[in-house]
């Protein structure tokens, strides 16, 4: 360009001149012939300017290519880089078919696993009943027959007795054989939910990358896991390093209120909530706090458990006694009302289902009021299994309880209110309660807990 610029210069001026030596010899008195000499520098000069430009033009030309061939590479790396883009876009979208067809199928098996698990509980229930009548039934034959071999020492079993004696056992047989059966759908029922869990964050995921990648950039992202916990879930373990209670899972460094799984001696393994206080943690046995679980249970209910940890529940007289026969424990209440909140700690003894789960205790400490009397052998009771000596009461009065003299206004496990707003707070709602004084409170919260009286007990 600069010579270019040089030649369009120099070649009007080279002109000028000529015009100007023309004009002057036009114009002179003497007229001389022009030197021939003169003629050819101007052509030299012309010629020269003319090269240069050349040159100019030709190194132009050259510059320009290699712009040009520098844009054409940058466009084939684009087109190259655009279309290996579009190659992952649609191995991500089969990819996520793939996943969605088979969350389809798990989904429809987990539904085949929940109807065959409701089939067989149902099938369990019908059995259990057919038990316990079939047990009446041999309780009622046996008492005959002792009655006949005090009369009659030589006569022998009678036939009835016998087959009687046969069936029941192969009910119970089959009532186990339905409890493996029951228990390994479950454990299938938890895969299918984990499975599917893993594949609906792995379609997370994958809509994650996808919407990345359209941006040309992009982030994984971990999946989440949600675990559950079902009370009745139990199992038979064969390691021998299972804590026998929340104090010792405590000693052992975990100082988390949560759902741990304990081992009582010469008992299976089942779920406990654990919950730590300043410097212990308590097994709790019971906990209320909003009405959502239904307390007026059977007594095989109330006998193995029933409700969430993680929400209201019935731990299980069987579960309770397995924990408490190992060693003296302390028993707990936690009463929490509309305004104050209370406690009161007892030392107690329970026994068997054979004595209905007996309870005799005796208040140590606490700033609540009353929930037992005490110094008295109190029997565990549910409106379909009444304790020998004690009054009837209505099927809807109330869940099970340690009765002792009046139906339903001392039991914790009571009917839960709906609370009223605009109520005063001994009218509010909750659980209608009287304490062991006659005093009536509207109990909004409860709590049992039991901890070894041998540990220290936090406040």
């Amino acid at each position: 360009m600069y010579t270019i610029k040089l030649f369009l210069f120099i070649a009007p001026l080279v002109i000028s001149s000529r015009t100007d030596q023309d004009d002057t010899s036009l114009h002179s008195i003497s007229p001389e012939p022009k030197s021939r000499f003169a003629m050819l520098d101007d052509v030299k000069i012309l010629a020269n300017g003319l090269l240069q430009l050349g040159h100019g033009l030709k190194d132009f030309v050259h510059k320009t290519k290699g712009q040009i061939n520098d844009i054409f590479q940058k466009l084939n790396i684009f087109d190259q880089s655009f279309y290996d883009l579009s190659l992952q876009t649609n191995e991500i979208k089969e990819e996520e078919k793939e996943l969605r067809r088979a969350t389809s199928k798990l989904q429809v098996k987990n539904e085949e696993v929940k109807n065959m698990s409701l089939e067989l509980d149902s099938k369990l229930e019908s059995l259990l009943e057919e038990k316990i009548l079939l047990q009446q039934k041999v309780r009622y034959l046996e008492d005959q027959l002792t009655n006949l071999i005090k009369n009659q020492p030589q006569i022998q079993e009678h036939l009835e007795v016998t087959s009687l004696k046969t069936l029941v056992e192969q009910q119970d047989n089959s009532i186990k054989d339905l409890l493996q059966i029951v228990e390994e759908q479950y454990r299938q029922l938890n895969q299918q939910q984990s499975q599917i869990k893993e594949i609906e964050n792995q379609l997370r995921r994958t809509g994650i990358k996808e919407s990345t990648e359209n941006s040309l950039s992009s982030k994984p992202r971990a999946p989440r896991t949600t675990p559950s916990f079902h009370l009745n879930e139990t199992k038979i373990v064969e390691h021998d390093d299972i804590p026998a209670d929340c104090t010792i899972i405590y000693n052992q460094g975990k100082h988390t209120s949560g759902i741990y799984s304990i081992r009582p001696s010469n008992s299976q393994v089942f779920n406990v909530y654990c919950d730590v206080k300043s410097g212990s943690s308590w097994t709790l046995i019971q906990h209320r706090r909003d009405g959502s679980q239904n307390f007026n249970e059977t007594w095989e209910n109330y006998k193995y458990g029933f409700g969430r940890l993680d929400g209201e529940f019935w731990l299980g007289l069987e579960k309770i006694y397995s924990i408490v026969k190992q060693s003296n424990y302390i028993l707990r209440i936690e009463l929490e009302d509309w305004k104050d909140k209370y406690y009161t700690e007892y030392s107690f003894h329970l026994g068997d289902h054979e004595t209905n789960y007996t309870l005799h205790l005796a208040e140590i400490s606490g700033n609540g009021p009353k929930a037992f009397p005490e110094h008295k052998d109190l029997m565990f009771s549910t409106w379909d299994h009444k304790a020998k000596g004690h009054f009837n009461c209505p099927e809807s009065n109330s869940g099970g309880w340690w009765c002792h003299d009046v139906c339903g206004e001392n039991n914790l496990n009571g009917k839960y209110s709906k609370p009223k707003a605009k109520a005063k707070p001994e009218r509010k709602g909750g659980i209608c309660w009287k304490s062991q004084d006659g005093r009536l409170y509207s109990i909004k919260a409860t709590k049992m807990l039991i901890h070894p009286s041998d540990s220290e007990n936090p406040e």
